[in-house]
């Protein structure tokens, strides 16, 4: 397992949010990205694992939940009440399950980016591609490997 608190968890998920292309912006208007240890049963089974994959071990590295009924649109006036999009990112799971630090900030990039894939309407099937691939970020510069930064 890697080495990596809370603090530095947190910072790394919050440098990847600000490496996101400038095509993102207009989508993380009402978006709020949270760091937690690792999700409860009650997420878990919320999410679809069943009990024997819970005690199996199997966990989430992500979740997202949706806010505003009726999608995403960046001009909606927000009625008292309405709540933003929500990603969650557990760092536990992804602890436990990528030992390398460069393996494990991929993985945390390929977390954020799944979770916010789903705020823009795309589903598990749509994804496939992307997460079956060890890292689609391959040869991108990105500012924690000293190669500077990819927003545009």
């Amino acid at each position: 397992m890697a080495r990596l608190s809370r603090r530095e968890f947190k910072a790394l998920v919050a440098e990847v949010m600000e490496t996101l292309p400038g095509e993102f912006a207009p989508y993380l208007v009402n978006l709020v990205v949270d760091c937690e240890d690792e999700p409860d049963l009650d997420t878990l089974l919320s999410a679809g694992l069943t009990e024997e994959e819970i005690e199996a071990g199997e966990s989430l590295f992500g979740l997202y939940e949706p806010g505003i009924p009726g999608g995403i649109d960046a001009d909606a006036l927000l009625e008292p009440g309405d709540l933003p999009g929500r990603i969650r990112i557990f760092r536990l799971p992804l602890l436990e399950e990528f030992a390398g630090r460069e393996r494990l900030i991929t993985e945390i990039r390929k977390t954020v980016v799944h979770e916010l894939a789903h705020h823009l309407g795309f589903n598990e099937r749509d994804l496939e591609r992307f997460d079956s691939k060890e890292d689609p970020f391959m040869g991108r510069n990105m500012p924690w490997n000293g190669t500077g930064g990819n927003r545009s």
